[in-house]
Order: C-alpha cells, then sequence, then structure tokens
C-alpha cells in the first residue's frame, strides 16, 4: 500500500527544513500530501543561528533566492568561527585567537603543513588563509556585483531563527504544496504492530497519517514519549550541560562581524552572533564547574550590564542523540534526534544534512521502511558520533590549566577510539583526505587542519623534497599577495549589508 499522507511534528527550523526537502523530493507525485503540524505554545528555541556553507546548497535546491533571505531574516554573512582564549594566556598571550574559516587554507592545491613542519614551526592557518586575514579585517565576503550564493571566500550565514523558519514555511507551502496546520499536539497513539497510528491533539481531536516526522524538539513527542527510544549519553565526552542566551541590540552604526565569536571562560565559552539589528549571544557552562549564580554574574559583566537587572532564558543541554532515529514509521529530525551545544553551528547542520538524506531514502511504500532504516541510521549515528568527536577535541586539546573544568576537559574525559586513535596518528603526521572515510562526516580535513593547529597541536615533521619546498613558499607569497589585493577592494561587512538595504529601498522593494 502506498504511503500517501505525511505529518512533520513541529515547525521551527526542522520542521520547515523538513519539509522543504520531503517536498522538493515528492512534489511530482500528486497523491501525497505533507502537512506541517505547528503549535502556536511551543516557542522557538532560537539558539540556532549560525550556519555553514552547505545550507547553501539547498536554499538554492529550495528555490530561495539569497536576496530574500538576506533581506527577510535580519542575515548577515558568516565567514567562520573566531576562537578567542581557548589557550592558556600566559603561554600564548591574553589576546590569543584563531579562525575555523569556510575557506580551503589551500586553494592552489598543495598542502603547506609538511613545509611548515620540516622548518620546526606549527603551521599557522591564519598566515595562509585569505578568509582569516578578511575575517579580522572585518570585511564582506562578496562584492556588490557578486552573484547569488557566491563571494571572494565561502560562507554561510547568521540569522534570525524565527524569521528563517517563516521564510522556509513560506517556501515551503507556496512552491511544493505542504499544507499548515496550527494545533497543540499532546501524544500519539499506536497501532497492534508498534506503529504510530494517530496524533492526539489538544482539542480532543486525533489525526491519522501514514508516516510522522518528529520535529518536536526536546519534548520528542513520538521518538522518546511515544516510542520510547533510547537516549545514548554523551555527557561524559562534552561536559557542558546548560546555556544562558540573552540578546543584545546593535546599534545603528556599528561594525558588523562577518563571524562567530566563540570566546572562552573559565567553564566553558560564550557565544556571539550578529545578526543585522542585534547580536545573539549565549554562555556556555557546565553546572558541575560553575554555579548559576557565578554564570550569570561572569555573563553579565561580558555583556556590560548590571547584575542586578540581567536575567537571561535559561536552556538545559543533554548531550548526546537518540539510539535509534527511524523506528518504524516515524524519523526524528532536528533536537527530537538530539543535541550537542552550538560550538560549530551542528544543529542545522546535521537537521538539513539527516533531513537531506529522508527525503533521498524516503519510503513509497509501506513496508519498504524496514529496508530503508538500517541505512538511515547507519549514516545518521556515524555523523552524530563524528560531530561530537569535533566538538569534545576543541576542549581536550586546550592547554589550559586555569580551572577544574579545562583539566577535566583534557584528562577526565572519554574520547571515542576513532578519535583517540586519529589523535595519535595525527601526531606523527598531519591529517590527509584519507583519513576521512566516509563523505558522510560533517567535517573533514580541511575543518580539522585549522582547529588543529590553531590550537597549537604538535605533529612530527618529516622531510620533504627542495622542490615542495620551492612551490610552497610560492604559493605563501602568491596567497599573501591575493589577500592584500582583496583587503583593499572589498567593503566593510556592516557597509555592504547596510548598502544592499538601503539600495533596495530606494527602489521600494520592502
Amino acid at each position: 500500500m502506498k504511503i500517501k499522507r505525511i505529518a512533520i511534528v513541529g515547525g521551527g527550523t526542522a520542521g520547515w527544513l523538513a519539509a522543504n526537502h520531503l517536498g522538493r523530493e515528492l512534489h511530482g507525485d500528486r497523491e501525497v500530501e505533507i502537512t506541517v503540524i505547528e503549535s502556536d505554545e511551543v516557542p522557538i528555541i532560537g539558539v540556532g543561528e549560525g550556519t555553514v556553507p552547505s545550507i547553501k546548497t539547498s536554499l538554492r535546491k529550495f528555490g530561495i533566492s539569497e536576496l530574500d533571505l538576506l533581506l527577510s531574516c535580519e542575515t548577515t554573512l558568516k565567514t567562520g568561527i573566531k576562537f578567542s582564549g581557548w589557550l592558556d594566556a600566559q603561554r600564548h598571550g591574553a589576546g590569543h585567537h584563531y579562525y575555523h574559516p569556510f575557506s580551503t587554507p589551500f586553494p592552489e592545491g598543495l598542502d603547506l603543513t609538511p613545509s611548515w613542519l620540516l622548518q620546526g614551526r606549527r603551521p599557522d592557518y591564519q598566515d595562509v588563509s585569505i578568509a582569516a586575514r578578511l575575517s579580522e579585517a572585518g570585511l564582506c565576503p562578496k562584492r556588490i556585483e557578486s552573484p547569488p550564493y557566491e563571494g571572494e571566500v565561502d560562507y554561510a550565514y547568521h540569522v534570525n531563527a524565527y524569521q528563517f523558519a517563516r521564510l522556509l514555511a513560506r517556501n515551503a507551502q507556496a512552491r511544493f504544496g505542504i499544507r499548515h496546520v496550527v494545533g497543540t499536539i499532546i501524544g500519539a497513539d499506536r497501532d497492534e504492530t508498534g506503529k504510530v497510528s494517530a496524533l492526539r491533539m489538544k482539542t480532543g481531536e486525533r489525526l491519522g497519517f501514514d508516516f510522522y516526522v518528529d520535529c518536536s524538539g526536546f519534548a520528542s513527542i513520538l521518538t522518546q514519549q511515544t516510542l520510547r527510544v533510547p537516549f545514548v549519553d554523551k555527557s561524559h565526552q562534552v561536559l557542558t550541560d546548560t546555556a544562558l542566551v540573552q540578546q543584545v541590540p546593535f546599534e545603528a552604526t556599528a561594525a558588523i562581524p562577518p563571524y562567530t565569536l566563540a570566546q572562552a571562560h573559565r567553564a566553558g565559552w560564550i557565544w556571539d552572533i550578529p545578526v543585522l539589528q542585534r547580536r545573539g549571544t549565549g554562555f556556555v557552562y557546565s553546572s558541575r564547574h560553575m554555579s548559576e549564580d557565578e554564570a550569570v554574574r561572569t555573563f553579565a559583566a561580558y555583556l556590560g550590564r548590571s547584575e542586578a537587572d540581567f536575567q537571561p532564558r535559561k536552556i538545559r543541554m543533554q548531550i548526546g542523540f537518540r539510539q535509534q532515529f527511524w523506528v518504524s514509521n516515524c524519523v526524528a529530525l532536528g533536537l527530537a534526534q538530539g543535541f550537542v551545544e552550538p560550538l560549530e553551528a551542528t544543529s542545522i547542520l546535521l537537521t538539513d544534512f539527516t533531513a537531506d538524506l529522508l527525503a533521498k531514502n524516503f519510503p513509497r511504500e509501506h513496508g519498504d521502511e524496514a529496508r530503508l532504516q538500517p541505512h538511515f541510521n547507519r549514516l545518521a549515528q556515524n555523523a552524530w558520533e563524528r560531530v561530537i568527536d569535533f566538538v569534545q577535541m576543541h576542549y581536550h586539546l586546550s592547554d589550559r590549566d586555569d580551572s577544574a573544568f579545562w583539566r577535566d576537559c583534557r584528562y577526565g574525559t572519554h574520547l571515542s577510539d576513532l578519535l583517540q586513535e586519529r589523535l595519535d596518528t595525527w601526531r606523527l603526521r598531519p591529517p590527509i583526505a584519507s583519513d576521512f572515510a566516509s563523505r558522510f562526516e560533517m567535517f573533514n580535513v580541511e575543518n580539522f587542519l585549522y582547529v588543529l593547529y590553531g590550537m597549537k597541536f604538535p605533529t612530527r615533521g618529516f622531510p620533504v623534497s627542495p622542490k615542495e619546498l620551492d612551490s610552497s613558499a610560492a604559493q605563501f607569497v602568491g596567497l599573501q599577495a591575493c589577500t592584500d589585493q582583496l583587503a583593499s577592494e572589498l567593503l566593510p561587512h556592516g557597509h555592504w549589508l547596510r548598502e544592499l538595504h538601503a539600495a533596495l529601498a530606494a527602489q521600494g522593494t520592502p
């Protein structure tokens, strides 16, 4: 029997990303009907305001114009992440920072790492990365005449999470015919085979569908409450478990950094994300290493606020993911699937990846689920495991020794077997592409190079040929010249954005 009626339980970024992916994939079949059921009583969590460049592929695929994104979501451009204070201040200086940009450190194709190591130097990708230098200068990665979704260096976006979800919703309904029902789901029924058979609404109504996508956030109404799928706890790998969240208005003429700031403190880190009219900030910490009173006090001091009237929103974070993501006729996406702190903008990344994976593996007939589930679950679990490895590595590599938190991150946490093996290997030689056998890992060799050597990771040098040394030196000089030229030509990020909005306002574009 054919699967015709699909329910997406929950809206927000996860629900509407799922709607667009499934809508695009299934739109040609007129018998298929997709419905997003969204409660007006459940607020969007709203911490996932940062994206990575892969979101551009999805937005293009959905038919969303970059101009619409820039105009409707308080959008700013993001060339990467600036990590500040993640190393010992006495060893590396109080102002030490490094960048994890989105662009390759080797646009000419030659990896300079072996040459650096041969000369007894730790690789410094701040010197070689065009994107890192442009980011530090506060420059926009696009020119005025740049085509949509293209720039001089790769980039992603900072967005207002609520407005981004609304943009996705408008597109899904207009382009793919997605139905939208506003209502609060309080539970679900199962049939004699264990499948989800109907949703129980607050009104007393029961809504039945053939297939369900659980995007109900931390509540995980179907995956946890109905299907009782166990949770795989990863708090022994990533110790942070709480976030305080506060929005801060921007001054109209303030500079807008083209990056996310990740500022470390003694029990975690602070995110600082600029969107057009405000900063989204969050104080991430381990409650085992810092009290809530101290966290509020430290966060208030960072923002220059009086502690007396400072009341940030508090979010509990349970790090980990579901033992299975697809069970019977239900797939979990977004926060219903799992959570890891937003250090590398992983929430939207994982949601977008798994929603696309579901769309490409969607069962067309009842009975297809059993054959498609194992593949989906295997790839999704691998993605989650490797993302947690990557986030944990940032903490584990720190040489900070000023608090029990940082000491526990280095010495008191369990590393996965694969991460331990990789770090042992990379002490002997730098990461190479073949270390990442699965193309479905969210982070690849270049991401690891930026973080490893930004954190001063020690790798043994080995001989390289004189020809390679000469080629490396020439490439380094060429990259420096290219960076200098772009730095003289590109506009400041905030200036570019405000000129764009002013020009469109003058044309009468809303």
